[in-house]
């Protein structure tokens, strides 16, 4: 076997003080072939990205390594002086960050932003840098790539940032190509895009590269080697196939089985209890050991050792007493979840109706702000959602789905259009009336820190609501109502002391919920509120949300961009483009026999988890048009790939495919 691009040995990096460091990266160790995708994976603070700011002498001020190789095309970076890690940066490895904006200066264009690394690590300048970054910006799909070379990274979407820092990353031909989290938050038709332009270009200039994600589908989609980190440790290093046809380690299977799919509708999902140990922590046995189902005596005792072959590798107990096969055995009986008792709320009367619910932002210019036009956010919208049900609302960014959830509570006003929740027109009541039903309808939003007052403590937070809205409730409240919440959303009771800061992702969205249903509400706008979650998380939140809908009969408009949330979780699914709902039905339906191309779109783009094959992905054209000057006729035909001449000339009428199912599309015309 040749040389690997990159071989590292019990890499060990510690942050903080020396007498009581934070162990970050523990005695990682891992090989990348040329041409190899090496994957890194796992849940928020297990070490990834600081594995990979190792390797790239990148630590923060107060970081170091103490222990360990890495040796890259040969050269151990370790030994070599910043000089020449200078030299190796750029031009030899090359990182994208997980959040473009950050690595991208804002008050350069981009196009110079790429001419300086190409002056700094290749010595090219003046008109031939140029001619390479516009050539660079063409190869990443940028459009116009001439004309984007003169503009600032605010004026770009997230997809297209992320586009221009592989085009910087790429700049000076790298060997190796770090990719933190590419993806991460990214609508799925990007994603998609994104991922295919990395396995392009390294098919290409036979880079390798090392990606470091939580996203197990981003995985499948891009990897050859798989690494399972915890707690600053590799616990399971295997092929790609082996991984996701069988994975060995207990935390790897539970990776698996908290994934959200629509075989799973009527059951809870496998949750990993607990969190990631402290990395202070001096570990004795495995570190695993608290939150894993299968723990023996030993694993507390003794560090496990490596078993298995070449091809699958596993850091566990369970193999070096029952071996390989014996213990694929019990994973596989263990790995059944019990069913969870199914929704019994039956559709009944409906709570919410929207009728031609229109947002139009008025677009003004001059001294006198003239009006010059409108973005139509929300062009058009009707929806029903019965109680105790939950509607889903998808799209890609920019398409007017938070819009339309805030202008469904009233927090944006609509510039047209009527809402009945329980038959009352919300439009029509005033302020005061407003007021009193606010208690009825609450939200949650993506950003659940953001939305917390950070001065106020946990419990004042949580009962802020009663306080506004139950004349009879005593404030300060009883502690019995805050604990009583807390429990309800899984939470000590000393949480209702503590502020906010003082808690994890998804802890902070528990606190959320227990904030949206201090008032009893019948129905939760949710607006993204597992997108930036880990999977162990997201379970807890998905299971959590379907438990207080099967208990209290409450009412969801959850919106997302991620189909496999909305497979789970959701009754009714309604599919938004451009200020408008394109299909809408029962969620199986649409999941399994969609209509519109838009729709199919989507579900393409979706990373699949056979081990066996990847999916075939139906490619949209360019980004959404912008909704201040959105297409003539249907608005999906630029971007379509079963285009009619009467997709340019009319927008199309709702067709009904079959009972509650409806689409908007030329195609079915001749069934209505």
């Amino acid at each position: 076997m040749t040389e690997a691009i990159l071989s590292v040995d019990q890499l060990t990096a510690q942050l903080g003080a020396e007498d009581d460091p934070i162990r970050a990266v523990d005695g990682v160790s891992f090989e990348i072939q040329q041409g190899q995708t090496f994957a890194l994976l796992g849940e928020s603070g297990c070490g990834k990205s600081m594995s990979a700011l190792a390797i790239m002498r990148l630590l923060p001020a107060s970081g170091r390594i103490v222990r360990g190789t890495v040796r890259f095309a040969g050269k151990d970076l370790l030994r070599l002086s910043e000089s020449g890690m200078r030299e190796i940066r750029g031009a030899g490895i090359s990182m994208i960050f997980q959040e473009p904006m950050t690595s991208l200066n804002p008050v350069l264009k981009i196009g110079q932003q790429i001419v300086e690394s190409l002056r700094t690590h290749r010595s090219v300048r003046g008109k031939a840098a140029r001619n390479e970054a516009t050539a660079l910006l063409d190869a990443v799909g940028i459009p116009s790539p001439q004309f984007a070379f003169e503009r600032f990274p605010h004026q770009f979407s997230g997809g297209m940032r992320q586009r221009i820092a592989i085009a910087m990353a790429l700049a000076n031909a790298p060997r190796l190509l770090i990719a933190d989290e590419p993806t991460t938050a990214l609508d799925v038709t990007i994603q998609a895009q994104v991922l295919d332009l990395i396995r392009n270009l390294q098919s290409r200039h036979g880079m390798s590269v090392l990606l470091i994600s939580h996203d197990l589908g981003v995985v499948h989609e891009l990897a050859d080697r798989v690494g399972v980190m915890y707690a600053g440790q590799i616990v399971e290093n295997a092929s790609r196939a082996s991984f996701f046809k069988r994975p060995l380690h207990p935390y790897s299977e539970k990776l698996f089985q908290s994934l959200p799919d629509i075989n799973k509708r009527n059951r809870s999902l496998t949750v990993i209890h607990g969190a990631v140990p402290s990395l202070k922590t001096t570990f004795e046995g495995c570190r695993f050991t608290q939150r894993c189902h299968r723990t023996l005596q030993l694993c507390s005792q003794k560090e496990p050792a490596w078993s298995g072959d070449a091809d699958s590798r596993v850091y566990c107990h369970l193999y070096t007493v029952g071996g390989l096969q014996s213990n694929a055995l019990a994973q596989q009986q263990e790995s059944e979840v019990e069913d969870a008792p199914s929704n019994g709320v039956g559709v009944g009367d409906r709570l919410l109706r929207v009728r031609g619910l229109k947002i139009h932002f008025p677009l003004t210019s001059g001294v006198f702000k003239r009006i010059t036009g409108y973005v139509r956010a929300v062009d058009g919208v009707d929806l029903e959602i019965p109680k105790g049900k939950t509607m889903a609302l998808v799209g890609e960014s920019g398409c007017g789905k938070t819009t339309a959830g805030k202008g469904i509570l009233q927090l944006i006003k609509p510039s047209m259009g009527k809402i009945f929740f329980e038959g009352e027109d919300l439009v029509e009541l005033g302020a005061r009336s407003l007021r009193q039903k606010r208690s009825d309808f609450q939200i949650i939003f993506q950003d659940p820190y953001a939305s917390m007052n950070p001065r106020m403590l946990v419990g004042d937070a949580i009962v802020e609501g009663l306080k506004n809205f139950d004349s009879a409730f005593k404030f300060p409240p009883k502690r019995d109502v805050i604990q009583s919440l807390l429990q309800q959303v899984g939470l000590p009771a000393d949480s209702a002391q503590r502020y906010p800061h003082e808690f994890s992702g998804g802890q902070r969205q528990r606190i959320a919920i227990a904030r949206a249903i201090a008032v009893r509400p019948k129905l939760i706008v949710c607006d993204e509120p597992t997108s930036a979650l880990d999977l162990s998380v997201q379970a807890q939140i998905l299971n959590l949300l379907k438990d207080l809908q099967r208990t209290t009969g409450i009412s969801y408009l959850f919106i997302t961009h991620d189909i496999s949330v909305v497979a789970y979780l959701a009754h009714f699914v309604a599919v938004m483009y451009l200020g408008r709902i394109v299909e809408h039905g029962p969620v199986d339906q649409v999941l399994t026999r969609p209509k519109h191309p838009y729709t199919k779109a989507l579900l393409s783009s979706v990373p699949a988890l056979d081990a066996d094959h990847r999916r075939q992905v139906t490619r949209l054209a360019g980004d959404v048009p912008s909704p201040a000057s959105p297409p003539s006729g249907c608005f999906f035909h630029p971007r379509c790939n079963q285009v009619m001449p009467a997709c340019r000339e009319k927008y199309p009428q709702l067709f009904r495919i079959a009972k509650n199912h409806v689409t908007a599309c030329h195609l079915y015309e001749s069934q209505e």
